[in-house]
């Protein structure tokens, strides 16, 4: 007995070691092949099991293979996946992984990518991975919701109106480029998220880089810089077919095919998708369809060519009036209540809606002149088609013709019940009894079309090994194409409309144009220059110049007639620039700082020249505005926990303000009011911590100041006589900054029971968040702050399998977002009295949820 004892134990010892040995370690070091950085969340799985990690900040991986021999599976999106071998603990050393996309480095030079404690930018990037798992039906800009500096909302709750402030700056301020070309509204700086509808689908990398951001360009990124990298064309065969179903008849549909790249040199890759829904909004139903194609060909060892197409044809019913707090609590409809949609022969027909397709289409060349220097090139193109919907009178003026026509839409009479959709039956049986006065009350839509070419040129240079150079040329060339036109005579068979002096009949029929018709032509050259030097492995520092002449000229086809020379302006030339520095300094492997300052004077908008909206009175002498940005900000890198400290401080000066006034009978004058000035300064904090292999901790918080800086009184507006016309008080110190929440707070999970497997939920929390007033309203001495709309926090929530589907690879996606359905109020326009009752608002949306599953083949 005690020698089977003795056995016993011996064999008991031996299955332990050899159970250990079994367990072979596996370690390396993973890098980013287009930035030679480290990639933190790639995934390492062992060959046909479920056993697998991912990497830490730093790129290195540590995994118990529970095996004494087989391969590893190396991936993460946006990738090469690579697999190696292993037999007993091995250490694979460091592994590159090389982008799946054709060209990504080169459009990244275009684009100023940031690179982590490198670039001294504060800057917040999103992968296409987590795109897919935080979209669902959100809007666009949401995705970026838990990003310091950032308040995105809705806003009227239509499919593509999504809006986005960035450290309280609103989108004619924060410059949108997607693969380097910006897309900001050459006459207004204003970015329509509709206009691109089925972006998410095709994102590669978005980069938000708050305050100067890192782009060369002369852009207007006074709250900072959102940047899109797109797909390009995928290395290697294959694609995906998908499809998400969601709330209130929310169904979308897509495929993707890639080539790779083949022998021949060309590699393609094509994606289209559906979406339609009713919209959670009532009268806010939608469709698009929306594409992607990019094709490129690597010619020889030193030129590459690549075309990319992308755009979406969309329409969708819009709400465009915000309502009083007690108008929601009233309607049957609650915080859904939208008045402008009704019921036309039993079909919902819109009061307000949105329709337009905006293709953007891009030539990149890219031509390594020698190991050294390089020039990437972008030449693009983008026709714009469409516009928004809206109501229009009769201007008949005719004895016992009642002229109410834009009554009609607001009438509570004319409503099916109370709060209830437009009955549009009413309207039309009252303009076909108007005969021959035609239609007292018509649709129209105010279209806002575009023409706009340009080409973007980059050189790079290694002067030396520690010194590069950045230089290039910005041309744009831009004709916007303005009018309305009769969408619907709503039963009549024309309308009066006496805008048009070049049609003196005043007849006007569906399609033909009314109101206005005109054109904005905005030129733009600039020319940029960037020096990069790396003192040593731990010093790297940047400074950047750029100048710029915006010119405008405007032709007016209603207001003169076609022999009048009035009808053409000249041309208007406003010179901009700016200059920017700043510097990075790694402690050491964890510890980084940096330091940036610039300024830049932004050239005044279109409208700002042409503020009558005529030919005659210009106001040619618009101020530049000037903005001074300075910030610091500090980094933390371990094994565990990512952590950025920023603290920003931006003056924007000469905030675009005019008068008019008359200088004769026939003449009026302008007056530039300098000195309305605001202050947005603040700090930020984010942090990812990776409690263990499966669980990482998310969280940011952003504290803003923003404020007017101080009044504007007593200034006098002289004429040419240098005689008081008027005087200028505006009373604005120390008034907050509205339209954004100036305090916001994030914290999130994210658990990965598998490689494969993920769980995530996110609480954000916004305070602060003062209703939107125009500062020039502000005339009354010791009026209140704007209203302070009350504090809300929303939970969302995701998950995300993935598993062998045949011989394909399936991911299975569902999003929760407002889970608990907290109703909240996500944006407000003060009232008369700066309180809850005179406010307009529009709440945000209750709880929502999709399901999307992805085939790759």
């Amino acid at each position: 007995m005690k020698k089977f004892n003795q056995f016993l134990c011996i064999a008991i010892l031996t299955l332990f070691s050899t159970a250990i040995y079994a367990q072979a370690t596996i370690t390396g070091k993973i890098l980013d092949g287009d930035m030679n950085s480290p990639l933190p969340g790639a995934n390492i799985i062992v060959k046909g099991t479920t056993n697998g990690t991912t990497t830490n900040f730093d790129g290195d991986f540590t995994l118990n293979a529970k095996s004494e021999s087989g391969e590893v599976v190396i991936s993460y999106v946006g990738y090469v996946t690579q697999t190696f071998e292993f037999s007993g603990n091995t250490d694979l050393g460091t592994i590159t992984l090389q982008s799946s996309d054709l060209g990504l480095s080169e459009v990244q030079i275009i684009a100023s990518v940031a690179v982590d404690r490198k670039t001294p930018v504060a800057v917040s990037t999103v992968r296409a991975e987590e795109i897919s798992l935080k979209l669902g039906t959100q809007e666009f800009p949401e995705i970026l919701k838990s990003t310091p500096g950032v308040y995105a909302t809705k806003a009227g709750g239509g499919f593509g109106d999504g809006r986005i402030n960035l450290r309280g700056f609103d989108s004619e301020n924060v410059a949108v480029m997607i693969n380097g070309v910006p897309v900001n509204d050459m006459e207004n700086g204003r970015v329509f998220w509709s206009n691109w509808a089925g972006l998410g689908d095709v994102t590669s990398t978005m980069q938000v880089q708050r305050g100067l951001g890192a782009a060369r360009v002369a852009v207007p990124s006074i709250g900072g810089t959102i940047n899109i990298l797109t797909k390009t064309t995928d290395v290697e065969e294959g694609g995906n077919v998908m499809t998400t179903l969601g709330n209130d008849g929310y169904t979308k549909f897509g495929v993707t095919y890639s080539t790779g790249l083949m022998d021949n040199g060309f590699a393609a890759t094509v994606s289209a998708a559906k979406t339609d829904g009713d919209g959670y909004v009532r009268g806010t139903q939608f469709n698009a369809v929306s594409y992607f194609v990019n094709v490129s060909k690597k010619i020889n060892d030193q030129h590459k060519l690549a075309f990319t197409a992308f755009g979406a044809k969309q329409r969708h019913g819009q709400r465009q009036n915000r309502q009083l707090i007690e108008t929601y609590k009233n309607s049957p409809d609650g915080i859904k209540y939208n008045q402008d949609w009704g019921y036309k022969n039993g079909q919902v027909t819109f009061i307000e809606d949105n329709f337009y397709h905006k293709p953007q289409i891009s030539l990149n060349h890219y031509w390594d002149l020698n190991e050294k220097t390089s020039i990437s090139t972008a030449a693009y193109v983008s026709f714009g088609s469409g516009g928004g919907g809206g109501t229009m009178r009769s201007d008949a003026d005719i004895p016992g013709f009642v002229n109410d026509g834009l009554f009609k839409f607001t009438n509570p009479e004319y409503r099916l019940g109370n709060f209830g959709p437009l009955d549009f039956d009413r309207i039309v049986d009252e303009n076909i009894a108007n005969g021959a006065n035609g239609s007292n009350a018509a649709l129209r839509a105010s279209r806002n079309d575009h023409n706009w070419y340009g080409v973007l040129s980059t050189l790079k240079s290694d002067l030396s090994d520690d010194l590069v150079l950045l230089a290039g040329l910005d041309y744009r060339n831009y004709t916007g194409i303005h009018f309305r036109e009769v969408t619907d005579l709503l039963g009549g068979q024309f309308i009066i409309n006496d805008d048009n002096v070049n049609n003196p009949t005043g007849v006007a029929r569906e399609g033909d144009k009314v109101s206005y018709f005109n054109d904005g032509l905005v030129g733009w050259i600039g020319f940029f220059g960037q020096l990069e030097y790396d003192i040593n492995e731990k010093f790297n520092t940047f400074i950047s110049v750029n100048a710029s002449n915006t010119s405008y000229k405007r032709k007016d086809y209603f207001n003169y007639l076609d022999s009048d020379p009035l009808q053409e302006t000249d041309r208007f030339n406003f010179f901009g620039f700016g200059a920017k520095g700043g510097g990075n300094y790694r402690i050491d492997s964890n510890h980084n700082v940096f330091i940036n300052l610039g300024y830049f004077e932004k050239a005044a908008d279109f409208d700002a020249v042409f503020p009558e909206f005529n030919n005659e009175e210009i106001n040619e002498n618009a101020e530049n505005q000037k903005i001074m940005s300075f910030e610091v900000g500090y980094g933390y890198r371990g094994d565990k926990l990512s952590a950025n400290v920023n603290l920003y401080r931006t003056a924007w000066r000469d905030r675009t303000e005019t008068i008019a006034f008359q200088l004769n009978e026939d003449e009026t004058g302008f007056a530039n009011i300098l000195g309305v000035n605001a202050i947005h300064q603040g700090i930020e904090i984010d942090f990812v911590y990776r409690a263990t292999d499966k669980l990482d901790l998310t969280g940011m918080l952003s504290l803003g100041d923003w404020r007017w800086e101080e009044n504007v009184t007593g200034v006098n507006i002289l004429d040419e006589e240098q005689e008081v016309v008027d005087t200028v008080d505006l009373f604005i110190e120390d008034v907050p900054v509205g339209d954004a929440a100036q305090t916001t707070f994030a914290l999130g999970t994210n658990y990965k029971f598998t490689p494969e497997t993920r769980f995530t939920i996110d609480y954000n929390y916004f305070a602060r968040l003062y209703s939107d007033f125009d500062p020039s309203d502000r005339g009354t001495e010791g009026a209140p702050d704007p209203w302070e709309v009350p504090d809300y926090g929303v939970f969302d929530t995701a998950f995300s399998h993935s598993f062998p589907f045949g011989n394909f690879k399936a991911t299975l996606i569902a999003r929760m977002n407002n889970v608990f359905n907290t109703k909240y109020i996500a944006d407000s326009l003060d009232g008369a009295d700066s309180n809850a009752e005179t406010a307009l608002v529009y709440y945000g949306f209750g709880r929502t949820f999709s399901v999307g599953a992805t085939i790759k083949f």
